[in-house]
């Protein structure tokens, strides 16, 4: 994200992080601190809780929608925790691919379970069927990794068959949809988790005790961002299968304008079918990101996560405004022309520590405003996508879900410390109590290697991005699922284990994603209202700024 850091400056602000978050550890801010001083390696199950897991059979799951996001969480599953026993995607390529596999993450179930085994997994092109025959299959749960529009209605049938629901983010289009779901959950007594994997990622669970411990100083903005550049020509010879005759071909690469492949076009040539499952058209189901009615855009796709890291980063505080513009400023006629914005630029303004909406109570001072900036776009890719919190004695960024760079700022009047602030090396000292600082050294660590690249750490990489974690916790949330305690509550806490990220949660990162949706559509700065944020309100954003709904 940043523009001039130099290599020497992202080893020595990597390490920074790395030497920050280990004292931390050392005066017992992290969670790996156990009971009686003991130590145990520092791993997502530990951390999060569910690491009694041995011994528990895994849940057996099913997997509706086995296209891109389908194939991530197929690659990054644990079989331990969730054995995927069905599968259910109307499009034949996708049911070809959720098992081959692909490039990259999506390793594909024949080489996760084996081919001998994947054989055995219930293929079915029908959800409904699915779950007719769900009690003959044993399924526990299912994940949910179709288009958006469909997320809530399977979801809710899945639930009334009583069965516990994984789905991917956005929860649903709509907030009174997503209220729909914690309603049905509740009175089915099923659980419901969402995929905003960053609540699961032991990158942001360390950057998050960062924040916590005060280093930063007094936090007044967060700059987001997701860049892409969807500017090139789309070259028809890069695809792997038969692209079918009679659709628009895409004029420029783009992953959300997809070519149409003959072998769905085949299967799915009858408008009754794809009627049927929700679709009015094989473009609306193959290219569903770009239509208002089956996406919500590149807030519900890409800015749904980083204000969700946001809102983890100032204490689960919820939003107190929004503002901001976007619109179909590269895409058109000739260029991929869609109804969704390729451009989105958004200002939220969020409580601070002693607002008197802020964490913990908050204050009194309704001036602690802390801005939090988003930006995607789909010209230029030349920053990485990520966010930077700036505070007052320091700088956070977080790049890619696998990178975490940590500098101090420049203090007035003369230093011992002669390198510039982004190559200088800092470590964690107490203060008053609960609080930290970062002092500076010339020399990494107060007396060891001096930085470079030879002593570089290496980077984090996935499994941190949370996938795997997410779905582990879900299982283990399943197996100690007390159906006559259901989703009670004492002193405003569930009583029994759930998903970090359940119901409520996911639903607040919808309202945040959409509302702002309504901000640029409306060009008005947009007040939260906290009925939006109640489950047993029927008030929701669509209500009083979508004329249409």
């Amino acid at each position: 994200m940043a523009l001039d850091l130099t290599e020497e400056q992202r080893i020595a602000g990597r390490r920074n992080f790395e030497e920050a978050t280990g004292e931390l550890t050392r005066r017992g801010f992290m969670k790996s601190m156990v009971a009686a001083g003991a130590v145990v390696p520092l791993t997502a199950a530990v951390y999060f809780g569910y690491d009694s897991w041995r011994g528990n059979k895994a849940v057996r799951t099913a997997l509706v929608g086995c296209g891109d996001e389908g194939g991530v969480l197929v690659g990054d599953h644990n079989p331990e925790f969730n054995e995927i026993v069905a599968v259910c995607d109307i499009r034949p390529y996708n049911m070809k691919r959720i098992f081959a596999g692909d490039t990259g993450p999506r390793k594909g179930l024949n080489k996760v379970y084996g081919k001998s085994t994947a054989e055995k997994i219930a293929k079915y092109d029908d959800y409904k069927k699915l779950i007719d025959d769900s009690k003959n299959l044993g399924i526990e749960a299912v994940i949910i990794a179709t288009p958006l529009v469909l997320h809530a209605p399977m979801a809710i049938d899945f639930m009334n068959a009583g069965i516990h629901v994984f789905s991917e983010k956005l929860m649903a289009r709509t907030i009174p949809l997503c209220k729909d779901m914690i309603k049905t959950a509740k009175e089915k007594k099923t659980l419901i988790g969402v995929g905003h994997q960053r609540h699961y990622s032991m990158l942001y669970a360390h950057a998050l005790e960062v924040v916590q411990s005060g280093v930063l100083g007094d936090l007044k903005h967060i700059k987001a961002q997701w860049p892409r550049n969807n500017s090139w020509p789309y070259d028809v010879t890069t695809e792997k299968e038969k692209v079918a005759k009679g659709y628009k071909l895409p004029e420029l690469h783009d992953s959300w304008f997809k070519a149409i492949y003959q072998v769905d076009a085949d299967a799915l040539k009858d408008p009754e079918v794809l009627k049927r499952h929700g679709f009015t058209s094989m473009e609306e189901l193959i290219r569903w990101r770009c239509y208002n009615r089956t996406g919500g855009g590149l807030m519900a796709e890409l800015g749904s996560h980083q204000l969700d890291a946001a809102s983890i980063f100032l204490g689960d505080v919820r939003p107190l405004s929004v503002q901001g513009v976007g619109g179909k400023f590269f895409f058109g006629p000739g260029k991929n022309d869609r109804e969704s914005d390729d451009c989105v630029f958004v200002n939220y303004e969020f409580p601070g520590k002693n607002h008197p909406k802020g964490p913990n109570g908050g204050g009194k001072d309704e001036s602690d405003i802390v801005v939090v900036s988003y930006t995607s776009f789909n010209t230029n890719s030349f920053e990485q996508y990520g966010e930077c919190l700036m505070g007052s004695r320091g700088t956070m960024l977080v790049e890619m879900e696998r990178d975490v760079f940590l500098y101090k700022e420049k203090e007035p009047g003369p230093s011992k410390v002669k390198t510039k602030p982004k190559e200088t090396a800092v470590k964690v000292t107490a203060e008053k109590a609960g609080e930290a600082s970062m002092a500076a050294s010339s020399t990494w660590g107060g007396g060891g290697a001096a930085v470079s690249k030879e002593s570089s750490a290496p980077a984090w990489d996935t499994p941190v991005r949370g996938y795997r974690s997410e779905l582990e916790h879900f299982a283990y949330c399943v197996r100690r699922w007390d159906k006559s305690i259901g989703w009670e509550k004492k002193d405003g806490k569930f009583v029994q284990e759930v998903p970090l990220c359940h119901g409520e949660v996911a639903m607040a990162d919808a309202i945040l994603a959409l509302t702002a949706n309504f901000a640029m559509k409306t060009k008005q700065r947009i007040e939260f209202e906290s009925n939006w944020f109640d489950a047993d309100k029927s008030d929701s954003p669509e209500g009083k700024y979508d004329k249409t709904a």
